[in-house]
């Protein structure tokens, strides 16, 4: 299958990726590549050693928007001038989702309700709650299985005159369930509601179309597929139309039309730029540059190809040699309906982890009792998998026969 795989050639450029050692993370923290870390060596030497402030009127000034239309040109589909890199994802995901409902309530005083599914990532679901509570309004939950995620019929049951925002996770963080976006917002539409998606679980390893989609907001990390770096800040893709109709509620200095100025008032800027706010955090948007240039080389289409025979031969392996002893997939079975993760359950799964990150084999441990294996399609390979879920087997075959008292 490595042989066969027309993209192993990349898992060469990554640290670490010829040792032993099996990440099983790619999901959570991706690798970095070899390239980008000469790159932030270089820059700390030269252009903040050498250049010094002025470094910002030379290039660092424009990296949120250059970097923002590159994301949106290879990994989003989005035509430039809607993306840009900024904060972290929860503060992104608090001034879209708080610039949206205020727009709603000013157009509409009934749309008081966001929805939201009880299984979205925390942060979604902890800064929504604190708008709800700010703006005197509702959640409206979905209740949704831990193995799956939101679908059309559900989201048609809940929304109504009455939603102002909807906002659902590409893919679910723990399932990997993939929405059907298209018809998730066109659902959301329909009932007069705009709709965030949460694209952190799916930049950089499942397309997606924003523009063709009809997205109206969504926002997405960049240290998982895209190999930004612990830290490294998200993007936040704001629709053409919509960039004068929302007012971001953190008004800062970097989102103003001449910043230099230094003005009595905030006059903010008439495009993407707008939803900035205090100075860019330039070293850490640096690394995701070089996993960008990979993924125009190959192509979003490719990646997931890969992701998903990954993907596949992760449950192959998991069903022979796991589900004898109890294992369960808390994934979609269904490629189409899954992500580039996939969650295998098991009531031992949290000792399990803890057991194999000793041995250098590094899953990550998701309640209730999900062993979460993430598999990036430019740093992945075959054998990684292969190998992997062996010592899965005959660690998960150990604990079970140290509980029985038979080890």
């Amino acid at each position: 299958m490595d042989r066969a795989d027309g993209l192993a050639h990349y898992r060469k450029r990554f640290a670490g990726a010829e040792t032993d050692l099996v990440y099983f993370d790619g999901n959570s923290l991706g690798r970095p590549p070899v390239s980008a870390i000469e790159r932030v060596e270089r820059f700390l030497r030269e252009d903040w050693g050498g250049r010094l402030i002025r470094g910002w009127d030379e290039a660092w000034l424009q990296l949120p928007t250059e970097i923002g239309d590159r994301i949106g040109r290879s990994v989003i589909e989005a035509k430039a001038g809607q993306t840009i890199i900024g904060d972290s994802t929860t503060v992104l995901l608090y001034k879209l989702a708080r610039a949206a409902v205020d727009a709603q309530i000013a157009r509409d005083p009934d749309r008081r309700e966001i929805v939201v599914d009880t299984d979205n990532f925390p942060t979604d679901r902890y800064v929504l709650d604190g708008i709800a509570r700010e703006r005197g309004m509702r959640l409206r939950w979905i209740e949704v299985d831990t193995s799956a995620g939101v679908s059309p019929r559900q989201l048609a049951a809940v929304v109504g005159p009455e939603t102002a925002l909807v906002v659902v996770s590409h893919v679910a963080y723990r399932s990997a369930y993939l929405a059907n976006a298209p018809e998730l917002t066109r659902i959301a539409h329909d009932a007069g509601a705009l709709i965030l998606w949460d694209l952190c679980h799916s930049a950089g390893s499942v397309p997606v179309k924003a523009d063709l989609w009809g997205f109206d907001l969504a926002v997405g990390c960049t240290y998982k597929y895209l190999n930004g770096g612990p830290g490294s800040p998200a993007f936040a893709y704001v629709r053409d139309d919509l960039q004068a109709a929302i007012a971001q509620p953190i008004q800062g200095w970097w989102g103003t039309t001449d910043m230099f100025a230094m003005g009595p008032e905030y006059e903010p800027v008439p495009d993407i730029r707008r939803f900035l706010s205090g100075t860019a955090p330039i070293v850490g948007m640096l690394a995701m540059e070089e996993t960008l240039a990979m993924i125009e080389e190959a192509g979003m289409p490719a990646l997931r190809e890969k992701s998903v025979a990954l993907t596949e031969f992760a449950i192959t392996l998991a069903d022979d040699w796991l589900a004898p002893l109890g294992v369960t997939l808390a994934s979609p079975a269904e490629p189409e309906e899954r992500g580039g993760h996939v969650t295998l359950q098991h009531p031992a799964m949290r000792e399990v982890t803890a057991r194999l990150w000793q041995q250098d084999v590094i899953p990550d441990y998701r309640d209730p009792g999900g062993l979460r294996i993430g598999l990036s399609p430019l740093s992945t390979s075959f054998e990684e998998v292969h190998r992997g879920l062996d010592a899965t087997r005959e660690t998960l075959k150990t604990v079970l026969l140290e509980r029985a008292g038979l080890a």
